[in-house]
């Protein structure tokens, strides 16, 4: 899908993943969270692709995501853009592991 876009976008019809990788880009420090709880569609992995590559080496995004990093290409899918994802997303990157503490259980208990 293609649409035409006003507010200083780049004349001509451009796709709606560039739509979104252009105005994410823009943020200073997205957080995509429950990055993989569904299988992204390949409009969301043209999405995500444009979001990584305008940002990677130049700033942080933050993933935030239940599933561990072994999991994470197959979570994506398959292809050339899974692998283009991923490569972006492994270099560079500092990770935070949180264990198996949950905080929906802690506050659930914490309010029962």
């Amino acid at each position: 899908m293609t649409i035409d876009t006003p507010y200083g976008l780049p004349s001509g019809p451009v796709t709606l993943a560039e739509i979104a990788g252009r105005t994410a880009a823009a943020f200073t420090l997205p957080v995509i969270d429950e990055r993989l709880l569904d299988r992204p569609t390949e409009s969301m992995r043209t999405m995500l692709l444009e979001l990584t590559e305008r940002r990677y080496g130049e700033t942080s995004t933050v993933f935030c995501t239940q599933y561990s990093q072994k999991d994470w290409h197959q979570r994506l899918g398959s292809g050339v853009h899974t692998d283009a994802i991923m490569d972006r997303i492994i270099h560079n990157t500092i990770w935070v592991e949180t264990g198996n503490y949950n905080m929906r259980e802690h506050t659930a208990l914490a309010t029962a």
